[in-house]
């Protein structure tokens, strides 16, 4: 997890390193403990993502521990990221803890439990971890000091101190003015600021990212640490998030209160974050296709102010994951019981100011509140909290014009065998997210009232378009099944509103025009969705006829299909018509092409890509020169390589092309006995990715010649791989007198 840069952890850090590579040989627990805020999960990190430390450990796992965890969860999410055989896939009946223990023996691990709050949880997890002579750690952090004496074998628990007034400050400033010195006439005024935040970092940070809004004025900074200084240090926390709050602009505080709905330590997908709060409409833009930029400036507002935090970036930097801070989120859910789940509908408009009085009702779908919904018959009136006094008064005359709004990330947590039954009584709902449990096969018929939808995510056996064509306001698609139906989707054309369509896991997704729709497709041949940006598919088909079904979608942004046939036809017939579009990932079955003569050809890509994933039996030399035209690619993954068949007189050979603007290159399991490469092929190269690299023995050694050059990384390689990265990095500093590349062996 990315977090905020927290200064005064150096020496901390160091004391803990020591403590995981020396010492005692047998199984050791390294705890730390402090209150909240105190950053020791942004220490446990620091740590646990030091190159040394994961050169030490043979495999590492990181495992966010809830107060309400789920034993058999936390089992599984640990046994994943052990790096052992991918293929395996965990069945409800299998014994997870002793599959863990089974791959943990031999092994020197490190295992960290973060936020650990009762013996409890060490009992139900430590004893999956093998005793042995190999210097394995568990690292534990917790605010709770008899849990970390508990959990004590050899170390002692690490007691985590409050930053001095020194620290603070340089914390402050660093965060409000980045990187440069705070003016002479304001020192005093941050002095002072940084003083009354007590030495917890989560405040320092918290208020840094209030003042670095402000006017630099004396007056208005003198102001913040007055109301700092005028609150006890237990509350200091919920105060400084209130003070935060406060200071959020009126529509950024639902974005906020709404990812305080989603599980303790949850890592929040941004991706489906920001199509949420367009969905619940608390981003709203008057220019429409705008309105995921709109929601990226909102949680980049968040993350500006600190209330929010970075969890994971991809290797082009983007922002994949978020999370609340313990305090952060309970903070939102205490404010979300104060306004007894109801809010003021407050969408964003850069262009004009927007007032509204209308109120919503906020219901939060918690397991309590299901079991009332049973009770009542599913009669929402009913409910006491939803028809009391302050209900009617905060409402009045806006009751004619409620709209649900419905949240609960962990959807999975009401033990219904059939939820439909409280669907079908809330017809203005907007987001409807069943994307793990299979709905039951009525599930179509129970839908129809839903006519409010903006978000729809659901698993189901089978699925038609047509069943959801009454949906004119849905913007996000995403459909989970075992069994789609083949059936022609015009019925699409209907849904003018759609941004984003993925159709996951399916059999196969076709695209094919049968016989009686050809009269409908020429009927809508004008008919486009202009605002579609996103279209995944698991599995298509295409045919010489498909050309014009893309031709519907002129500003996608992003794409990704899996071709399983050769297409009689380039599958961008016009490129330039696809101007827009950002992200290709494409996988191409091994069916028919490799032993096809210019296949290539049907691969003519838009000129504007930046992200390119391709998968399959790909790499000749015809398929690189056209990826290598594209002069505005930044990030390319290839996975597959040569058939097996081929394989033992594979060379993949880029001597002689140029990837001009490529800063992110990533093979995985690429199959092939040779890789050659120049100087010239890579010139702005930042960062190499390998994962799976047992197929051939070296990196070229012209990447040492790459001055751009600042990260390898290998998963799972062979010892000459490794020996090859080592050996440009050992060059690089001989010739530069910097060591400026970083080398990751990963297991």
């Amino acid at each position: 997890m990315e977090v905020v840069e927290v200064v005064g952890f150096e020496k901390d850090a160091e004391i803990l390193m020591k403590k995981l590579t020396r010492g005692t040989k047998e199984r050791d627990v390294i705890s730390i403990f402090g209150m909240a805020g105190l950053g020791k999960t942004t220490l446990a990190r620091k740590v646990y993502n030091n190159p040394s430390i994961i050169n030490y450990f043979d495999v590492r796992a990181w495992c966010g521990v809830p107060q309400a965890y789920n034993r058999r969860t936390l089992l599984v999410e640990i046994f994943k990221q052990l790096g052992t055989n991918d293929k395996i896939k965990i069945k409800e009946d299998d014994d997870v803890a002793d599959m863990l223990r089974k791959s943990l023996i031999g092994r020197r691990y490190l295992i960290v439990l973060d936020d650990i709050w009762g013996v409890e949880a060490w009992e139900d997890l430590g004893i999956c971890f093998p005793q042995g002579a190999d210097g394995s750690r568990v690292m534990v952090t917790t605010r709770i000091e008899q849990v970390a004496k508990h959990l004590q074998h050899h170390s002692e628990p690490y007691s985590l101190s409050f930053l001095t007034s020194e620290e603070s400050w340089e914390l402050l400033e660093k965060k409000v003015f980045r990187g440069e010195s705070c003016p002479l006439d304001l020192l005093e005024a941050g002095l002072q600021v940084a003083l009354h935040c007590k030495g917890l970092p989560l405040v320092v940070v918290l208020i840094a990212g209030i003042i670095a809004k402000m006017e630099r004025e004396v007056s208005l900074w003198l102001k913040v640490a007055n109301d700092l200084s005028s609150h006890a240090l237990g509350e200091q926390c919920m105060k400084v998030i209130q003070l935060s709050y406060d200071h959020l602009e009126d529509h950024l505080k639902p974005c906020l209160l709404y990812m305080g709905l989603f599980p303790e330590d949850h890592k929040i997908p941004v991706y489906d974050l920001l199509k949420l709060w367009m969905a619940e409409e608390f981003v709203l833009n008057v220019e429409t296709e705008n309105m995921e930029e709109a929601s990226r400036v909102c949680l980049n507002e968040l993350l500006s102010r600190s209330v929010v935090m970075v969890s994971h970036r991809n290797s082009s930097g983007d922002i994949t994951y978020c999370i609340l801070h313990d305090v952060v989120r309970e903070f939102c859910l205490r404010k979300l019981k104060e306004e007894k789940f109801m809010q003021l509908t407050m969408p964003y408009s850069p262009h004009q100011h927007l007032c509204s009085k209308n109120s919503r009702l906020c219901v939060y779908i918690h397991d309590d509140l299901v079991k009332k919904l049973d009770h009542r018959e599913y009669q929402l009136d009913k409910i006491p909290i939803l028809k009391s006094k302050e209900s009617k008064e905060c409402f009045g005359e806006c009751c004619r014009s409620l709209k649900y709004f419905i949240a609960h990330p962990k959807f999975n947590t009401w033990n219904l065998s059939n939820p439909l039954p409280i669907l079908v009584k809330l017809r203005l709902v907007r987001v409807l997210h069943f994307p793990y449990g299979e709905l039951p096969s009525s599930w179509h018929i129970a839908v129809q009232s839903l006519t409010h939808l903006r978000y729809l995510e659901i698993s189901v056996e089978e699925f038609d378009f047509k069943w959801i064509s009454h949906m004119l306001d849905l913007q996000t698609l995403v459909i989970h099944s075992s069994n789609f139906l083949r059936t022609s989707p015009t019925t699409i054309w209907k849904m003018k509103k759609l941004r984003h369509v993925n159709v996951n896991k399916l059999d196969c997704f076709s695209l094919l025009w049968y016989d009686n729709d050809e009269a409908i497709f020429e009927e809508s041949s004008t008919t486009m969705l202009e605002n579609l940006k996103t279209f995944r598919s698991h599995r298509i088909y295409v045919d010489d006829r498909d050309p014009r079904f893309w031709w519907r979608f002129p500003n996608l942004e992003e794409l990704s299909l899996c071709i399983e046939y050769v297409p009689s036809c380039p599958l961008f017939p016009l490129p330039e018509i696809h101007t827009r579009l950002q992200s290709l990932h494409l996988v191409i079955s091994y069916k028919g092409f490799w032993d096809r003569v210019g296949w290539e050809n049907y691969f003519v890509f838009p000129s504007n890509l930046r992200r390119l994933f391709i998968g399959g039996y790909f790499l000749t030399e015809e398929m690189m020169v056209r990826i290598a035209k594209l002069r505005k690619l930044e990030s390319l993954t290839l996975t597959g390589g040569f058939p097996w068949w081929e394989f033992n007189n594979c060379c993949w050979d880029v001597t002689n092309v140029e990837f001009p603007a490529l800063k992110y290159l990533s093979l995985e399991s690429v199959k092939m006995n040779e890789w050659k490469s120049s100087e010239e092929s890579f010139p702005v190269l930042e960062e190499l990715s390998i994962r799976s690299g047992y197929f051939y023995k070296e990196i070229p050694p012209s990447f040492a010649d790459i001055s751009t050059l600042r990260v390898i990384k290998l998963y799972d390689y062979t010892n000459s791989l490794g020996v090859s990265a080592m050996n440009i990095k050992k060059e690089i500093e001989e010739n530069t007198g910097c060591d400026s590349l970083q080398v990751l062996l990963l297991s």
